[in-house]
C-alpha cells in the first residue's frame, strides 16, 4: 500500500518526467534506427558533393542555382517524396564583374578583396586614394573631419557576428557621410588563410552610394599597422559590381503527408542559394540536403508520421530574404497550422542540439525529445531558435527552433572561397541529418501538437 502511494504521489508531482519517460519509451528504439540508417548511408553525403561540384556557386539570380533547384526537385520525385513543386519567387540579381585593388605607395603590391554584395561600381578607370583606417564607427565620428577624399577601412577585429557585421552592411554609408569616397571592411571572421569574405550589404538612401569592399584580415591588418605607424598609404581600387533587373527563382517544397492530422505541418529546411564565391557548402548546401535527406530516410525506413513533414528549401536568403517572405505569403492561411519549424543555417559541422523559440510547455517537450539524441550528443537544448528563414514563421506565431552546432570552425569558411565540400566531415554531416530527422519525425508524430 506504502508503494502504491508512493507511485501515485510521484506522478502528481512529477508528471514531466512521466511524459519524457512515455517519449522515451515509444522512440527511442525508432529513433537508434534513423541514427543508424543515416550513420551508415552516403547518399545525402554524395548529393552534397554533386550539389557542390556540379553546380557551384548559386548566388541569386543565376543559372546555377536554377540548375541546382531543377536538379533536387527531380531528385526528390525519384525518392517518392510527395506534393513536390517550386513556388516562384522574384529575386534580386547582384553581379560582381572583375575587381581588384592594390597600394600605389609607398610600394605596389595587390591586396586579396571581395566586392560587397550590392555595392556600386567604381569610375571605370577605378578610384585612386589615400587610405584612412579607423577601428570602430566612433572612431569615424571622432576623426570625421579627416574623412572626406579618402578610402575609409573599417578594421573592426571579430567580436561576435551580430556585432562584427554592421560594419560590412552599413559601412559605406557611414563613410560617405563624412564625404569618403570608397570603403573597406576588415572580413567577418575569426580566421584566415589570405581569404576574403563577402555579404550584404546596404545603402543609406540620404547619402551618396560609394563602392564597399571587404580585405583579408592578413591585409587589413597590416595596413592598420602602417597607418598607425604614421605611413600614408595611396590604394587603387577597381570595381564593376551592378544591380541588374529582378530574376525569378523558386522556393523548393517536398512532403511526407501525415497518416492522422495531414493539415498540420513541421516544416524542416534551409536555404539554396549561396555567395558567388566557394561552393556553399555549409553555407547552406548542407543544411538543404540534410532537411531532404530527413524525408527520403522517412521513407525508407517505413516511418509515416501522424502530421505531414515538408521541407523547404527558401531561396534569395543571403541578399534578399524574398524567399522566405513569399513562404510566409503564400502559406498565410495554413500557418496557424504549422506546429513548428525547424531551420539549419549555422553549418553541418557536429550537432550539439537545438535552440528553440516558443511557448515554455512546449520547451519541455523539446527538451524531452532531446534525450532521444544523446547518442550522437546532440541533446543540448538552449533558447533561440530564430533563424534567418524561420524567424519570419515565428513572427506569425510559429514555434520555432535552429540546429545547433560545434560551430569553431564556421566563419573561418562563411562566404569565402573556401566553402567547399571538403570541408565537411561524413560523420559529422550524417549526425546533422540524424537531428533533423529526429525532431522532425518525432513531433510530427506526437499525440497532441506543440502547445503555442
Amino acid at each position: 500500500m506504502k508503494s502504491i502511494l508512493k507511485t501515485s504521489l510521484f506522478l502528481i508531482l512529477f508528471p514531466a518526467f512521466i511524459h519524457a519517460e512515455e517519449i522515451k519509451e515509444k522512440y527511442m528504439d525508432t529513433c537508434l534506427r534513423i541514427i543508424s540508417e543515416a550513420l551508415s548511408d552516403s547518399t545525402a553525403y554524395e548529393r552534397l558533393a554533386y550539389i557542390c561540384d556540379s553546380f557551384g556557386p548559386r548566388l541569386s539570380g543565376s543559372t546555377n542555382l536554377e540548375d541546382a533547384i531543377s536538379w533536387i526537385m527531380k531528385e526528390m520525385r525519384k525518392d517518392g517524396i510527395e506534393n513536390v513543386k517550386g513556388e516562384r519567387v522574384k529575386v534580386p540579381t547582384w553581379i560582381r564583374g572583375d575587381e581588384s585593388i592594390s597600394i600605389l605607395k609607398p610600394y605596389k603590391r595587390g591586396l586579396t578583396m571581395l566586392g560587397l554584395g550590392g555595392s556600386v561600381a567604381t569610375p571605370k578607370a577605378g578610384i585612386v586614394a589615400e587610405l584612412m583606417v579607423v577601428n570602430d564607427f566612433e572612431d569615424l565620428e571622432r576623426r570625421s573631419d579627416e574623412v572626406k577624399g579618402k578610402i575609409v577601412l573599417f578594421n573592426a577585429p571579430f567580436v561576435t557576428y551580430g556585432e562584427t557585421v554592421r560594419y560590412r552592411y552599413s559601412g559605406a554609408s557611414k563613410a560617405a557621410k563624412h564625404g569618403a569616397v570608397a570603403s573597406l571592411v576588415r572580413s567577418i571572421g575569426d580566421w584566415s588563410m589570405d581569404t576574403p569574405h563577402t555579404g550584404v550589404m546596404a545603402y543609406d538612401n540620404n547619402y551618396k552610394k560609394i563602392p564597399h569592399a571587404a580585405l583579408t584580415m592578413e591585409d587589413a591588418m597590416m595596413l592598420g599597422r602602417m597607418h598607425d605607424r604614421g605611413q600614408k598609404v595611396t590604394l587603387k581600387m577597381k570595381m564593376d559590381g551592378r544591380m541588374a533587373g529582378d530574376r525569378w527563382s523558386k522556393n523548393v517544397l517536398g512532403e511526407i503527408v501525415g497518416s492522422t492530422y495531414p493539415d498540420e505541418i513541421v516544416v524542416v529546411g534551409a536555404h539554396i542559394d549561396s555567395w558567388d564565391v566557394g561552393h556553399g557548402a555549409h553555407d547552406d548546401a548542407g543544411g538543404c540536403v540534410a532537411a531532404w535527406e530527413a524525408l527520403r530516410l522517412l521513407n525508407r525506413l517505413g516511418l509515416k508520421p501522424k502530421r505531414t513533414i515538408r521541407c523547404v528549401l527558401w531561396t534569395n536568403e543571403e541578399n534578399g530574404g524574398r524567399g522566405n517572405k513569399a513562404y510566409r505569403d503564400m502559406h498565410m492561411d495554413e500557418l496557424n497550422k504549422h506546429v513548428l519549424a525547424i531551420e539549419s543555417d549555422a553549418g553541418v559541422f557536429a550537432p550539439e542540439g537545438f535552440g528553440f523559440t516558443g511557448s515554455q510547455e512546449a520547451k519541455k517537450i523539446a527538451e524531452e525529445i532531446h534525450e532521444l539524441m544523446i547518442t550522437i550528443k546532440a541533446n543540448n537544448l538552449t533558447d533561440g531558435g530564430r533563424a534567418p528563414d524561420i524567424g519570419i514563421l515565428n513572427d506569425e506565431g510559429v514555434p520555432v527552433m535552429s540546429l545547433k552546432v560545434n560551430n569553431s570552425k564556421y566563419f573561418w569558411y562563411h562566404h569565402t572561397p573556401a566553402d567547399t565540400f571538403d570541408k565537411v566531415d561524413f560523420e559529422e554531416f550524417n549526425k546533422c541529418v540524424a537531428a533533423m530527422t529526429i525532431m522532425s519525425f518525432v513531433v510530427a508524430d506526437l499525440d497532441e501538437p506543440l502547445p503555442r
